[in-house]
């Protein structure tokens, strides 16, 4: 009985901390970083849930400093990989090396790649082709890899942020779509308003950026985790979410016209997986015990803005996929209030 009631005091102290860590995170990242409030509550819900996230933007937009920044709030060990033409999936997961010991005998030693981090930043992923691209399947699904037949644990928390330009950007491969699904978020990072954009040239060449304090640590990150799967929320909700993700895809009874005419691909189970864990979180964040539709629809357009393939007769009529989610967002009702 005192252990089942210690570890229910260390999840309500999780919880706790997760509430009120909002404002701190918020306070360090703005030292660094101007505006972008929901890319920062995005990325945010991500880690937190322990799902990888895509990052979409024009160079220029400090997608790199703001992962950077996010990995030295948590005090995470943070890893680069340039994402190249040349690059090759040895140079992600690591290599095999003949070692020669002082004995004189030779034997196969295994090199680290990049990939042995805790937030590994993909930085322009779709500048290499799909084969590489590859090689962060298995680490993204099952948190290892293996080189040489033999498989290798990657260190928990485990997270990739993964940044790419806009695909029409010359020299881009589209990343492949079993690809594309691993990923939690697709958030997209835009250019700032004018007064934001002011501050940032102000803040950017009038001094150096004050040191990011870490807050909590890889430990504590896990435990968060572990809450989150553990935050209640109503069947209906859940079923409201399996629903969205059911109506967008084309040629199922379920699917709205629309979808029908527009998309060639539409969400699958992942998607309902992704926005109720992300849902978890958001209601954490502003102080609910319990996730809502609003939560839900709140989230809809980053989780599901890569699963959805849009057609050729919606790119003819201009019809674009955030088009596609919020139509779809009005026409799937939510439950009603109880």
């Amino acid at each position: 009985m005192p252990e089942e009631l210690d570890e229910y005091q260390q999840e309500q102290q999780a919880v706790e901390q997760l509430r009120g860590s909002r404002k701190r995170i918020v306070g360090e990242l703005s030292r660094v970083i101007v505006g972008q409030a929901d890319v920062i509550e995005q990325l945010l819900i991500s880690l937190f849930a322990g799902g990888h996230c895509l990052i979409t933007g024009a160079p220029g937009l400090a997608k790199t400093l703001l992962v950077r920044s996010i990995a030295e709030l948590f005090d995470l060990v943070f890893q680069r990989i340039q994402f190249t033409p040349d690059l090759m999936p040895a140079d992600i997961t690591g290599t095999e090396i003949l070692e020669q010991s002082t004995d004189g005998h030779r034997r196969m030693q295994f090199v680290k790649g990049p990939i042995f981090g805790n937030v590994i930043l993909a930085d322009e992923i779709n500048r290499t082709p799909p084969k590489t691209q590859a090689a962060l399947l298995e680490a993204m699904q099952e948190h290892q890899v293996t080189v040489a037949g033999v498989r290798y644990v990657l260190d928990e928390p485990f997270f990739v942020l993964a940044t790419q330009n806009p695909i029409e950007m010359e020299g881009t491969y589209p990343l492949p779509e079993a690809q594309l699904d691993r990923f939690m978020f697709n958030v997209l990072i835009d250019y700032l308003p004018e007064n934001d954009e002011v501050a940032v040239v102000q803040q950017t060449t009038s001094r150096k950026p004050a040191p990011i304090e870490p807050i909590y640590g890889a430990a504590d990150v896990r435990r968060f985790h572990d809450v989150v799967q553990k935050v209640p929320i109503a069947e209906d909700v859940i079923r409201y979410a399996v629903r969205l993700a059911a109506a967008s895809r084309p040629g199922r009874p379920e699917a709205p016209g629309f979808i029908n005419d527009w998309v060639a691909w539409g969400a699958g189970t992942r998607a309902a997986q992704y926005v109720v864990l992300g849902a978890k979180v958001r209601a954490l964040l502003a102080g609910r015990n319990h996730a809502t539709v609003e939560d839900i629809r709140a989230l809809a357009a980053p989780t599901f803005r890569h699963r959805i393939l849009v057609g050729y007769r919606a790119e003819a009529e201009g019809v674009t996929v955030e088009q596609v989610i919020s139509r779809l967002l009005e026409t799937v009702q939510p439950p009603a209030a109880k």
